[in-house]
């Protein structure tokens, strides 16, 4: 995700937290490390920096003996537990970082509106390259994001998309926007640069679609 901009002051980070099976709570202390939970913590590092590269993000280790009342709260008692915002993503079991990734980019497009021109894409889409061309040929700058190459960009593209055209719309690429407002696909951006596209010739068509030939066969 590039730069974001909103009206008044920038929106909080997205805050995750991941409750790891330590601390102690009176006479009692954990004193077994668990592994899971160290897994959990260095996914949810590693996505941070790589899916979620550029989301104002912010993870908190917290100990859960010492503080079993706060996920528990939100129904989630079996540590690692991850949480995003005040939602369980994941319980008793090592992180997805594929559910942390779409969940955190869920929230980020409701707090951080698009700046700039962007263009989610992926390679070998004659669409892509289309709308590529039709953006460098009016001398528009754009970010380009390979939503196969960063899954990230893939979650975020589905993200800000689906509640434009509904849920039922199959999301295909490009997906463009224009300094800062959604076009669409690359004949939207067509129209939206006042660009005439080439229409290809259509072929003949005989009745019920059956292929039209000049002349007829002669009687027997």
């Amino acid at each position: 995700m590039s730069s974001h901009t909103t009206s008044g002051p920038s929106p909080e980070p997205i805050r995750i937290t991941v409750y790891r099976w330590a601390g102690k709570w009176g006479p009692f202390k954990i004193k077994i490390p668990c592994g899971e939970c160290a897994v959990t913590v260095d996914i949810a590092k590693d996505t941070i920096e790589k899916e979620l590269a550029g989301v104002p993000v912010e993870l908190d280790v917290r100990e859960w003996l010492s503080e079993w009342w706060k996920p528990l709260r939100l129904g989630a008692w079996h540590a690692p537990i991850t949480v995003v915002e005040k939602e369980v993503v994941a319980e008793g079991e090592a992180l997805n970082r594929g559910v942390l990734a779409e969940k955190v980019m869920a929230e980020a497009t409701k707090r951080f509106a698009v700046t700039g021109t962007r263009l989610f894409g992926k390679d070998n889409c004659p669409h892509c390259e289309r709308a590529k061309t039709y953006l460098k040929d009016a001398g528009i700058a754009f970010t380009y994001h390979d939503v196969v190459a960063n899954p990230g960009a893939m979650y975020e593209m589905f993200a800000r998309v689906k509640p434009i055209v509904g849920p039922k719309t199959p999301i295909t690429t490009p997906q463009v926007w224009i300094d800062g407002a959604y076009i669409g696909g690359a004949d939207q951006v067509a129209r939206h640069l006042g660009i005439a596209e080439e229409k290809k010739p259509r072929k003949r068509r005989g009745f019920l679609g059956l292929p039209f030939r000049a002349g007829r066969r002669a009687a027997a």
